[in-house]
C-alpha cells in the first residue's frame, strides 16, 4: 500500500503502529537501519522538487528563530528535568531531541554522553511518540488558524521534532509548505555538531566522535541540479515521487517501532518532559512566527 501510493504517510504511520501492536514485527533489528537509510534517501529526492534560491532565502529567514528555539529547549529542559527529577542523561536527550532534529540529534548525542541503550530507548520513545501526534495534530492546527504555507512550513520545522513527520506534515499541507519546511529542519539539523562539540565539553567527554550528517549535502546538491541543470527536468518529476513513496514506507516503519512495550518503558517523567518541552517550543515559534515574522 505504501509503496503504490494508496496511503497517506500519517496513515502509514498509524498503519504502522496497528500492525506491530496486533501482530507484532519481526524484523525490529532492521528496523532502525531502514529508517535512517529511507530518511535520508528519501529527503534527497525531494531536493529535486526544490528551487534553490527560495529555500536559501527560507533557511536563512528561520536562521535567527532556529538559533533562538534551540538553546532556549535545552535550557528550558535542564529546568524541567531538575523539577521533574527525570534522569540526568535521559532528560538531556530529550532535551536535544526536541531542539535539534528528534530520533537523529539523539543517536548522535547519545554516544558523546556515553548513554546506555535503556537510557537512549527511552528518549527515542519519548520524541517518536510526540512525532505521530505531530503528525496529524499540527496540519489541523494550522488549517484552524488559517497558517499560511510559508507561516506552516516554518513553524513544522521548529516545533516538529523528527525530519520525517516535519516532511509529512508540511507535504499534506502544501507544496511551499514543504520547500520552507525541509530547508529550515535540515539546516537545523547542522546543528547537531556545535551542540555534539559543547556536549563533550560539559560531559567531560574528550574521546567523543561526532556524527555529521552529510546527506544534507546531497540534498543541496539536488537542488542545485534541479534549479540550475534545466535538461534533467524530464526525470525530476519522477525522482520525487520515488521520494515520496520513500516518506510514506519510513513512517510506516516509525509506526512499527511504537509496540505497548515502547510505550510501558517510556516512564510518566520523561513523556512529561517531552510534552512540556513540545508545548514551549511549539507555542513559543508559533507566536513568533504569527506576530514577529
Amino acid at each position: 500500500m505504501c509503496l503504490f501510493s494508496i496511503i497517506s504517510p500519517p496513515i502509514a504511520l498509524l498503519l504502522g503502529i496497528i500492525v506491530v501492536n496486533v501482530f507484532g514485527n519481526p524484523f525490529v533489528e532492521f528496523n532502525s537501519k531502514a529508517i535512517t537509510f529511507l530518511l535520508q534517501f528519501s529527503v534527497v529526492g525531494l531536493g529535486f522538487g526544490m528551487n534553490a534560491s527560495s529555500a536559501f532565502s527560507a533557511g536563512k529567514e528561520g536562521f535567527a528563530l532556529t538559533v533562538f528555539s534551540i538553546f532556549s529547549t535545552i535550557t528550558f529542559g535542564f529546568l524541567l528535568g531538575k523539577w521533574l527529577k527525570t534522569e540526568r542523561k535521559t532528560s538531556y536527550l530529550i532535551s536535544c531531541g526536541t531542539a535539534i532534529c528528534g530520533g537523529s540529534a539523539i543517536a548522535a548525542i547519545s554516544p558523546v554522553i556515553k548513554s546506555n541503550e535503556n537510557k537512549t530507548s527511552i528518549a527515542l520513545g519519548v520524541i517518536f511518540i510526540l512525532n505521530s501526534i505531530a503528525l496529524f495534530v499540527f496540519p489541523l492546527i494550522g488549517h484552524q488558524l488559517d497558517l499560511s504555507q510559508k507561516e506552516f512550513g516554518l513553524w513544522c520545522a521548529i516545533a516538529i521534532h523528527d525530519t520525517s513527520s516535519v516532511v509529512g506534515a508540511a507535504n499534506k499541507y502544501g507544496a511551499e509548505a514543504l520547500q520552507i519546511a525541509a530547508t529550515v529542519k535540515l539546516a537545523r539539523a547542522l546543528w547537531i555538531i556545535p551542540i555534539s562539540l559543547l556536549t563533550a565539553v560539559i560531559f567531560k567527554n574528550k574521546n567523543s566522535k561526532i556524527k555529521i550528517p552529510y546527506f544534507i549535502g546531497l540534498f543541496i546538491l539536488a537542488m542545485l541540479l534541479n534549479s540550475y541543470v534545466p535538461q534533467i527536468a524530464i526525470f525530476t518529476p519522477h525522482i520525487v515521487n520515488i521520494a515520496k513513496i520513500g516518506l510514506t514506507i519510513t513512517l510506516f516503519l516509525i509506526g512499527a517501532t511504537l509496540n505497548l512495550s515502547t510505550l510501558k518503558t517510556v516512564g510518566v517523567k520523561p513523556l512529561l518532559q517531552g510534552v512540556f518541552l513540545w508545548i514551549f517550543i511549539a507555542v513559543l515559534s508559533l507566536v513568533s512566527i504569527i506576530y514577529l515574522g
